[in-house]
């Protein structure tokens, strides 16, 4: 998006607080960003020269920009945390670890673990959080473990294997910290028990443990032990204070779906707000079209179900603005009219209006989702401004992709008609190059490409864009001569930097029009081809990443590293498995082998 597209729809942007969302031209999210005051923050971006590329290179991708309006800063901030965890967009990827709240688990295993974690799976664990404060969750993992015998070890403790006697109680047990479940000494019944108390710690049920605390620290002031009481004093203090609060939402709220409505005519527009542990962790408004006459509560009746099933909700309560027939069974209604549930109320009533006011100033300024009539006008546009024979509803672009010459990879998007054609992408691994060669790259994939077509006697583009400029396009144009392909299609090089395009012995380029429906084409074409390359090549990277860490062990071969990556992912998920999961896939010897190499620095 340019300085003068953004200044066209600037005014549009609200001035509250909030969070806004960056898309590109293929409608995937590049970056989440907080504000007090949207609109000053937003036209930042737009009002200066940025010297760095990261930022340069966002700006020129947004095609598209959403926002949520929240209550204050410190929501948003809340807010801003929870999406990019929930999408992690390409341009958040710097988010430090200290911003990511964590969580306390209850392992979901025989004799449960309760540990620290940032990472919520979805593995049929109980996970309590987030939490704000690290400093506050750990002290309470402190007061669980001096008050609560729990294990710490990562012992499969299946029935099978205690009864076998295969392991024996560790120094833990011997400080009294845990009652030897290992070796039968504690029942999987009193075990529960203890988990059953932390849970109700954990949800809130501070009662019994605060007036054990102050007996004890009664008991150590009468007997004039004043340090001791001090440390007691310190506990009470952090335990009525742990559970930091979400300020977006109260956590007694649970998990709960918001939703209001607003109409115009026969049309309808329907905010949803998801709600989870005290967090919001979607937004979403959609636009509904009446064919009849429905009244306001059958249309909010039907989206709620739409939204709920797209987005697979597991919420027993709904927040709506009045009563409607709704049947799905279990689900409790509620029509707030005060305190925290009315105050969800208000922001999803703030997000639905603010929807349809950008609506409108969309269609206003002509930026709403073209008919096909208008789609084939933009391709007519294009034939005209570049000068070729045909219409171009058949595009190819291709790119390279490679970091300090290791990996390099290319890739080939597909427009049909000015739309994705998402079956026909490919991507290449580079066969014949050695190192960072760009050009011979570029020659090898061409020709790979187009002899494939000849071989198989498929059709050829209209168009070919060759994302680098005079360099690449020479190149690619050694390929389609050795293949005896000219005139079969036209080639033409783009240079990253101007937009501007090249032809074959051209010794000026052409710059089309920055408003120009077809130069939003290209760079929409551009935009998906840099993104489906380096998605491919961020997995290449990450492939063989852990397969040259895996071979590096001796008596460990690209075979066994093979199957490690295809079942596991990555080196960092090995390293927490126990022996017994390895086994599973490489068999004993060899999973032997890998784990004690992987843990050879913690012996």
């Amino acid at each position: 998006m340019t300085q003068a597209e953004f200044s066209a729809i600037s005014s549009t942007i609200p001035t509250h607080p909030g969070i806004y969302k960056y898309y590109n031209a293929s409608n995937e999210l590049l970056y989440v960003g907080k504000a007090k005051h949207l609109r000053k923050r937003v036209s930042s971006y737009f009002s200066k020269t940025f010297t760095n590329y990261k930022t340069a290179e966002l700006v020129q991708r947004i095609a598209r920009i959403e926002f949520t309006i929240v209550d204050n800063e410190k929501d948003a901030f809340l807010l801003e945390n929870s999406l990019i965890k929930e999408y992690q967009p390409l341009f958040n990827i710097n988010l430090k670890d200290d911003k990511t709240y964590p969580y306390i688990v209850v392992k979901n295993e025989s004799f449960p673990r309760v540990f620290f974690t940032r990472n919520k799976l979805k593995d049929g664990s109980t996970y309590f959080g987030p939490y704000t404060s690290v400093a506050k969750v750990k002290d309470l993992l402190d007061f669980i473990k001096q008050n609560i015998p729990l294990r710490t070890c990562k012992l499969n403790l299946s029935e099978n294997n205690i009864n076998r006697k295969k392991f024996k109680v560790c120094l833990e047990y011997h400080l009294g910290n845990c009652k030897g479940p290992c070796e039968g000494f504690q029942t999987n019944e009193d075990y529960q028990e203890g988990i059953d108390r932390l849970k109700n710690l954990l949800k809130g049920n501070l009662s019994p443990v605060i007036q054990e605390f102050k007996k004890e620290m009664k008991m150590h002031s009468d007997n004039l032990e004043f340090e001791k009481a001090a440390i007691f004093q310190k506990k009470l203090d952090d335990l009525q204070q742990y559970q930091a609060k979400s300020t977006v939402v109260n956590t007694n709220t649970g998990t709960i779906d918001v939703f209001s409505i607003l109409e115009e005519g026969d049309q309808a527009y329907v905010n949803y707000l998801a709600v989870n542990n005290g967090s919001i962790i979607l937004t979403k408004t959609i636009t509904l079209v009446k064919k009849l006459e429905e009244s306001k509560e059958e249309v909010l009746s039907f989206a709620i179900a739409q939204l709920r099933q797209t987005f697979n909700s597991e919420a027993y309560e709904i927040i709506i603005p009045f009563e409607i027939v709704y049947t799905e069974p279990g689900i409790t209604v509620t029509i707030p009219r005060s305190g925290d549930k009315k105050k969800l109320l208000d922001l999803s009533e703030k997000n639905v209006n603010y929807f349809k006011e950008e609506l409108k100033a969309k269609k206003l300024l002509r930026l709403e989702d073209k008919t096909d009539a208008e789609k084939e006008a933009v391709l007519w546009q294009l034939k005209e401004d570049l000068q070729l024979n045909d219409i171009p509803t058949h595009i190819e672009c291709f790119d390279n992709s490679n970091l300090h010459g290791t990996n390099a990879v290319a890739a080939m998007v597909c427009f049909r008609n000015g739309q994705p054609s998402k079956a026909d992408y490919r991507h290449y691994n580079i066969k014949t190059v050695s190192g960072i060669n760009d050009f011979a790259s570029m020659q090898e994939v061409v020709y790979r490409r187009y002899k494939r077509l000849q071989e198989e006697n498929q059709p050829f583009p209209q168009l070919v864009i060759i994302d680098g400029g005079k360099g690449q396009l020479s190149a690619a144009l050694e390929s389609i001569k050795a293949l005896g392909l000219q005139g079969r299609t036209t080639l033409v090089g783009l240079a990253k930097n101007q937009e501007e395009l090249f032809f074959e012995g051209d010794t000026a380029s052409i710059q089309l029009p920055w408003n120009s429906e077809s130069l939003k084409l290209i760079r929409r074409i551009r935009d998906e081809v840099h993104r489906f390359g380096i998605s491919f090549h961020r997995n290449q990277r990450s492939k063989h990443a852990i397969q040259n860490e895996l071979e590096k062990i001796e008596g460990i071969g690209k075979q066994t590293a093979d199957s490690l990556l295809k079942e596991f992912k990555s080196v960092k998920k090995l390293r927490t498995l126990p022996l017994s999961e390895i086994e599973k896939v490489i068999g004993k010897s060899k999973a032997t082998i890998v784990f004690e190499a992987l843990h050879k620095d913690k012996a």
